[in-house]
């Protein structure tokens, strides 16, 4: 379980909730936490460890929790269309833009599928050498402010590229677009993210929280994001796999291999609670892209 941060720390009990704010981002800790099954007490003992006071940190874990719980009671949203390879004849391989993809794994729900082979060894390398120049710290979509953030819970270097960028971005999305039946137009730009020993990604969401106030302001760009494909440019040494902890699945990443997931409602009835493990050893390197409901701009 990964630690809680705080940019301030209490001298005396009495000022600790004074000089440690339960911000929005504690909280979206705390939630992670929570569904990715560890207990209250030790999500507790991380946040004293890494100088929360004990009264704050209960404090924030109730109404963080009591306020999830309360959300979760809420009416599950109607669901919306979202993409969806051609798997109703349970075909091992899929042939996108004349690239022969095979399917390794298939789940309904969540839904999931593995794909092997979706890009080739030179693609691979050809999008890490393109990405590496540009790359810095990630950030990740901050829902409370329509932004972007730095974000504790994302421990990675990254870069996008525009939609349609170079001949071999446009090659690419026009293969996934035919894989998941979905138009390249309804895609964010794709995002090459490099992990380094020791970095991760806490379980999460890539819905957009629709209680959240920036999320108005979010999906007027395309709407709601509906599936999520990672490639894999690499395989790691050890460790790095993609995990889905509501259903106990990792997915091992694979150089040329992809994890497609789609969610047809902002909401965590869809079972797509998803985050990158720990790379162990060597670097990973991923391609995503994320796919909306509508045309992105």
């Amino acid at each position: 379980m990964a630690q809680a941060s705080t940019s301030t720390s209490a001298t005396t009990p009495a000022t600790a909730a004074a000089t440690q704010l339960i911000t929005p981002e504690l909280r979206r800790w705390i939630i992670a936490q929570a569904e990715a099954g560890c207990l209250p007490e030790d999500v507790v003992a991380a946040m004293v460890s890494s100088g929360w006071h004990e009264d704050v940190a209960l404090e924030a874990m109730e109404q963080t929790l009591r306020g999830h719980l309360a959300s979760l009671r809420t009416a599950v949203p109607p669901p919306s269309g979202v993409p969806e390879p051609a798997l109703d004849d349970g075909a091992p391989f899929l042939v996108a833009e004349g690239h022969t993809v095979e399917v390794a794994i298939a789940m309904k729900l969540p839904r999931v599928v593995v794909f092997h082979g979706l890009l080739s060894d030179t693609e691979c390398e050809q999008l890490m050498e393109e990405a590496r120049p540009r790359l810095s710290r990630s950030e990740t979509v901050d829902t409370a402010t329509g932004g972007n953030e730095v974000n504790a819970a994302r421990t990675s270097d990254g870069m996008f590229f525009e939609r349609g960028e170079t001949p071999l971005i446009q090659r690419i999305e026009q293969r996934i677009a035919a894989l998941v039946n979905w138009p390249v137009d309804h895609g964010e730009g794709l995002q090459i993210l490099r992990y380094r020993p020791g970095a991760q990604y806490l379980p999460h969401h890539d819905y957009f929280d629709p209680a959240q106030p920036g999320t108005p302001a979010i999906v007027e760009r395309g709407g709601q994001r509906v599936g999520t494909l990672v490639m894999y440019l690499n395989t790691p040494e050890r460790g790095g796999a993609t995990v889905f902890p509501d259903v106990g699945l990792e997915v091992a990443a694979q150089r040329g291999s992809a994890v497609f997931f789609s969610y047809d409602r902002p909401h965590p009835v869809t079972k797509t609670l998803h985050g990158g493990a720990p790379v162990l050893a060597g670097e990973k390197w991923v391609a995503t892209k994320w796919l909306r409901q509508r045309v992105f701009v």
